[in-house]
Parts: C-alpha cells; sequence; structure tokens
C-alpha cells in the first residue's frame, strides 16, 4: 500500500508540473523565448563593425589609414564584449524558456558561452553600469541550470532580471547606433574616394578602369542601403523584445 500510495503521489506531482508548463502565462514565457533568434542581426552587425578597417583600407589615403588602423585596434578589442551582451539576454530568454518548460535549450552550453564578463568601452557608449547589468545577468542565467521548471522559478528570474535585462538591452541600443554611425562614416569614405577619382578617368584609356569602378559604386551603394535597412531591423528587434518582456512581467503579480 505505501508502495502504491508513493506511485500515486508521484504521478500526481508529474501532472501538476504539467499542468503549470501548459498555463497560458507559461506559454507567453515560451513565446517569449522563442524570440531570441531575433536578436542575430545584432550580432551580424557587430560582425561588420569588426571587419570596417578592412573594407575601408583600399580607400584610404596614407593620414586616414593610420587612423583608422588605431581605431581597428580597438574595435578588435571590444567586439568581443559587444558581442557578449547578445549572448546574455540571449541567455536570459531561453533560461525562462527552459524553465516554463521548455527541454529544447541546453543551459549549461549557453553558460559557457557567457564567458568570464566584459568590461567598459567608454568612447562606445558601453558604461560600467550596463558591464554591472551584464554581470548580474549571468549570474542570474547560471542559476538556472539547477533550477526546477516550474512558475516561480519563472517569476523569480523575471523578477530578479528586469533590471538588469533592461540595461543590457540599452547597451545594445548605443552600440547600433554606434554601428550606424560608422556605417554612414565607411559610405563617406569609400563612395567619396570612388565620386573624387572617377571624373579624372580617361574614357577612351580607362574605359576597363571606369566600368569596373562605376560598377563598385554602384554596388557599394546598395551595400550601404541594405546595411543601414539591416540596422533599423536590429533596433526594432530589440523594442520588440523589451516590449513583450514588459508585457510578460505584467502578467505575473508583483511582490
Amino acid at each position: 500500500m505505501k508502495t502504491t500510495r508513493v506511485f500515486l503521489l508521484l504521478g500526481l506531482l508529474t501532472l501538476l508540473g504539467g499542468c503549470a508548463s501548459s498555463t497560458p502565462r507559461m506559454s507567453a514565457v515560451r513565446a517569449f523565448a522563442a524570440q531570441a533568434p531575433q536578436l542575430g542581426a545584432y550580432h551580424e552587425l557587430t560582425e561588420r563593425y569588426r571587419t570596417t578597417y578592412q573594407r575601408e583600407q583600399p580607400f584610404l589615403s596614407a593620414a586616414a589609414d593610420a587612423r583608422e588602423r588605431e581605431l581597428d585596434r580597438q574595435r578588435q578589442a571590444a567586439c568581443d564584449d559587444f558581442a557578449q551582451l547578445q549572448r546574455g539576454v540571449q541567455a536570459y530568454m531561453q533560461a525562462l524558456g527552459r524553465l516554463a518548460g521548455d527541454g529544447a535549450y541546453d543551459m549549461e552550453d549557453q553558460v559557457k558561452s557567457l564567458g568570464d564578463g566584459i568590461k567598459a568601452w567608454p568612447d562606445s557608449g558601453l558604461s560600467e553600469h550596463h558591464v554591472s547589468a551584464y554581470a548580474g545577468l549571468t549570474r542570474l542565467v547560471a542559476r538556472t541550470v539547477t533550477r526546477p521548471m516550474q512558475e516561480a522559478a519563472v517569476q523569480q528570474l523575471m523578477r530578479d532580471g528586469r533590471p538588469a535585462v533592461q540595461q543590457v538591452l540599452e547597451a545594445m541600443h548605443i552600440l547600433l547606433t554606434l554601428y550606424g554611425k560608422t556605417s554612414d562614416n565607411e559610405e563617406k569614405i569609400v563612395l567619396g574616394m570612388l565620386e573624387t577619382e572617377l571624373p579624372f578617368l580617361d574614357p577612351k584609356r580607362d574605359r576597363l578602369l571606369q566600368a569596373l569602378a562605376r560598377s563598385q559604386q554602384h554596388d557599394k551603394q546598395v551595400e550601404y542601403h541594405l546595411i543601414a535597412a539591416r540596422n533599423a531591423l536590429a533596433q526594432k528587434n530589440l523594442a520588440a523584445i523589451e516590449q513583450s518582456h514588459r508585457v510578460l512581467l505584467d502578467q505575473f503579480p508583483h511582490p
């Protein structure tokens, strides 16, 4: 009889756990976690920002090259930290999804990907309070590895993570603005050089060179237009995640 009661109790707990994970609020949490891939545009633009100098270099004067080479050194040092911000928010979102009953996320791998922390880069807008927020967020995510899948754990993570998530998303917005300004500057350098040099080409003697230069000019104009659109999409995606997060928080009772 005792054995039978134990099995009945275990079955009841399993059923209750399943019910908890299938409530409308838990479904909303899993839907929020599923938005994490929308952060991919930020990652792509971070990597493009990292390689700015490689694209600019053939179009630079000697003086400009020295200046841009120093900026490139700073970018290379900072971009790993910039990329970590996206990983931190993604890990937070997927941790919520796991706690809400979605077993598709491997949080041990997510925690490993967060690294040992980041540092401030004041010239970029990534400040000490963003760094502290990221550190706090990663600690919260790390705790979810051992927490059970239940609504109380979801509520706790959201309540504790709210200020950190807001600040890390703020930092990502700031950096996307930096990426946009850097791309605009790159566009001025590249297209400016082509526009300056093209009129000096002899239509007869330099016919092939002129054709290649005009083709590249057109391709670059299209490229920079698409990058500007991609940056606008990344900003829109971040704003949508912020809004979804606020809506989700409103569905849970405040302490």
